[in-house]
């Protein structure tokens, strides 16, 4: 049995949003629901099975709410979108991308792009410590330098320190050309490209050279207290239960902490428990702190991204499964 609905679009530009470069956006939505869409002027008949239209249409029409307000709509977007709409949950999108979080050094405008990233931000911005638990892509670290930058700009606090743990895989520190800060920049390298990107490479300098910004190892932290700062922690997932609590024993008076971590990519030796990991578990339920799971469906990079953290979370899955025991067989 076919069916047909018809929607109604007041402006041209929403449908040029909607439907994306050669019509790619509009293309997704038809291969992931199975229906057939056609724009007739100001337009669209959408024809196919009735569940497959019902879920198409609620689709087309969160797209169109966010059109109107002037969002970008590409592949990633329309996945989204269709995937909350399967779940019953379209009228979250009505919650994404509202609030600007922070401008970048170039105008552009940064704001959440889904729901887990939308709560993310407000528990940034609601508490003392975040935490924030998810896979690559998600966009733990670059949302936590936005709302850094952020704070910094409104003058609530008077410096940001960006500091990850220098785990060595493969490569030995000593053996690395340079001198210490030579040693240790390559694993700082994503922090420095938020920080670029929000300052730009000269407003970075200066802050830098003032002291407002600070990029630095997590062992450089040890013996200090650190008042009115915005300190965000980094690869997280790489502490041991010593350097997560010495780090969150750092926090003064008047600053903010966001800690950032994937527990799926440890390089840790295995006989250590991670410090991220046990952090989750044991600052749960305390007052003013928030933790933040963000899964696969919050990925916001190239959808194979996505695609590749399912994979590999299905293959985990299928390997933790118990197997079952070979039947013995039995002599007559």
């Amino acid at each position: 049995m076919t069916t047909e609905q018809t929607i109604g679009i007041e402006r041209l530009d929403d449908i040029i949003g909607i439907f994306g470069s050669f019509d790619e956006n509009m293309h997704e939505v038809e291969r992931e629901t199975g229906v057939t869409v056609v724009s007739r002027g100001n337009e669209l008949k959408i024809s196919g099975e009735p569940e497959a239209v019902l879920l198409a249409t609620k689709a087309i029409q969160s797209l169109l709410s966010l059109a109107a307000r002037g969002e970008q709509i590409d592949l990633g977007t329309v996945r989204y979108v269709i995937g909350l709409s399967r779940d019953g949950r379209e009228r979250e999108v009505d919650e994404v991308a509202r609030d600007v979080l922070c401008v970048t050094a170039k105008g552009k405008p940064i704001k959440p792009k889904t729901v887990g990233q939308k709560k993310y931000v407000d528990a940034i911005l609601s508490h003392t410590i975040t935490i924030g638990v998810g896979p690559a892509g998600t966009g733990k670290t670059y949302l936590a330098v936005a709302a850094a930058c952020a704070a910094f700009r409104a003058k609530q606090v008077s410096r940001i320190i960006l500091t990850r743990p220098a785990v060595e895989a493969g490569e030995k520190l000593g053996f690395l050309p340079g001198d210490l800060q030579n040693k240790v920049d390559p694993y700082l390298r994503p922090l420095y490209d938020g920080l670029f990107e929000m300052f730009g490479a000269e407003g970075y300098a200066k802050n830098l050279e003032r002291g407002n910004i600070e990029v630095a190892p997590l062992a450089y932290m040890r013996g200090r207290t650190l008042d009115d700062s915005f300190i965000i922690l980094d690869e997280a997932q790489n502490t041991s239960r010593e350097q997560m609590k010495m780090f969150l024993t750092r926090i003064g008076f008047g600053s903010k902490v966001v800690i950032t971590g994937d527990v799926t990519q440890i390089d840790l030796p295995r006989d250590k428990v991670s410090g991220l990991k046990d952090a989750v578990r044991i600052l749960e339920g305390i007052e003013d702190i928030a933790i933040c799971q963000l899964t696969s469906k919050d990925v916001v990079r190239h959808v194979l991204v996505q695609k590749i953290i399912e994979a590999y979370e299905k293959a985990e899955k299928a390997e933790a499964r118990p197997k079952r025991a070979a039947p013995v067989r039995r002599g007559r």
